[in-house]
């Protein structure tokens, strides 16, 4: 029996595959700390072996993603001045790796699939945590928290937040309709009740502005070009003051009063003083990528000891930028930046000045998600994580020629103007 190439590698035929191929690669994501190193191989499989099937398609011109291994490369090369450099050596492996699967996966995969695959994804994920999961202690503020099968609450929200994102804008953003209408909407139910068990602040204020996003972006897709950018300046003026109005009226301890926290964050302020220490020690190049929270290193061992975490790992500083400057130093953290804002604002470039092009809608609010839990979370700076994935993808498909040929419109308005400017790049070879 011979599988065509295009059903494997060819964007838009290759749905099933491509569908099936990101659900399970989530599922990794959650549950490779369970499943061990046999779920890593399959995550591997799934996209490595694609080269085989023809390696020109699914490659590309590496030369035009320098920028987008920079980070990685740099990763690797800190294995040279590491405390510790098997760690180093070892986690910097496996995160370039997993950012070429990422790049892999965005040559052959669009972005309808890799939404179809997400809302998928994310309910299986779900469904195992709610039928297999626990509550944590926790020792800090001594409340009981609902973490699903993972190890943290924050993750089960992540992947809740995960879940009401794609299949919002699977419907709003990429007009699902039928089954997968339906699918979208039971998903997005059970992660809101995810969300909600897990009592994650972090991913409940997040997943609010995320949604946000989705429906200020539908509604400046109905807008020309011109009149959006007009709009979305004024909306960020007006969001801004509104912001700092709040904040001075003392909002700040309202929201924190509301999830039951104070104003150290459940001890986070303390964790990114001790970051912004370390990180003094060798601030241009850093400790060595993954080198810090190391068994035996005294300052974790101390940290650890003092947020009672008895497993001695799964730690870090909560904060993806104060843990690149201790890991990889200024350095480090300005080519990780480098992805990240060229990530979001090249996509929010695309949503401003096209008429329609509901891939980077989609991508943008992927985007913006990525970089509000930056500030609180490390989902972007470590191997096997749905966040270095997703950030990637995203990061990837600004290099690739701009094509709508599998687009369908939602069911609302659309003007002459946007019109033509479908057909007109629906020609546009990819």
């Amino acid at each position: 029996m011979r599988i065509a190439k295009s059903s494997l590698i060819e964007q838009g035929q290759n749905g099933p595959y491509g569908t099936v191929a990101i659900a399970l690669s989530l599922c990794v994501f959650a549950y490779s700390s369970r499943f061990g190193q046999i779920s890593i191989l399959a995550y591997y499989s799934l996209w490595l072996p694609l080269i085989l099937v023809d390696y020109r398609p699914v490659l590309g011109n590496y030369a035009r993603y320098s920028w987008i291994f920079a980070f990685a490369v740099f990763a690797c090369l800190s294995v040279f001045w590491s405390a510790a450099p098997s760690h180093t050596a070892r986690t910097a492996v496996q995160y370039l790796s997993h950012v070429i699967c990422a790049l892999i996966a965005m040559r052959t995969i669009d972005v309808r699939t890799l939404a179809r695959g997400s809302v998928l994804g994310t309910g299986l994920v779900l469904i195992y945590s709610l039928l297999f999961g626990v509550y944590h202690l926790d020792p800090l503020d001594g409340s009981y928290s609902f973490v699903g099968a993972f190890a943290s609450k924050n993750q089960l929200g992540f992947y809740a937040s995960l879940g009401v994102y794609f299949a919002l804008a699977a419907v709003l953003l990429l007009g699902e309709r039928r089954h997968w209408l339906v699918l979208s909407g039971a998903v997005a139910l059970l992660a809101a009740y995810a969300l909600m068990a897990s009592q994650s602040a972090t991913s409940v204020l997040t997943t609010v502005a995320v949604v946000a996003v989705v429906f200020a972006v539908r509604v400046l897709q109905t807008l020309r070009p011109a009149s959006r950018r007009n709009l979305f300046l004024a909306g960020v003026l007006l969001a801004t003051a509104g912001t700092f109005a709040f904040l001075n009226a003392g909002g700040a301890d309202l929201v924190l009063g509301v999830f039951g926290k104070d104003s150290t964050l459940t001890g986070r302020t303390y964790l990114w003083q001790q970051g912004f220490e370390a990180a003094r020690a060798n601030p241009f190049f850093g400790i060595g990528y993954q080198a810090y929270w190391v068994q035996g290193f005294p300052e974790a061992e101390r940290l650890w000891e003092e947020f009672f975490i008895a497993s001695r790992s799964g730690f870090h500083f909560h904060n993806t930028f104060i843990e690149t400057v201790v890991e990889t130093g200024l350095v480090g953290l300005v080519l990780l930046c480098l992805v990240l804002m060229a990530t979001l604002f090249g996509h929010l470039g695309r949503v401003l000045t096209c008429a329609v092009d509901p891939d980077s809608a989609v991508l943008f609010g992927v985007a913006t998600l990525l970089g509000m839990r930056a500030f609180v979370e490390i989902d972007i700076l470590t191997p096997y994580h749905v966040g270095t994935f997703l950030l990637y993808f995203s990061a990837g498909k600004l290099t690739e020629v701009r094509r709508v040929s599998h687009f369908r419109l939602p069911d609302l308005p659309v003007t002459a103007y946007e019109r033509r400017d479908v057909d007109r790049m629906a020609d546009v070879p990819s």
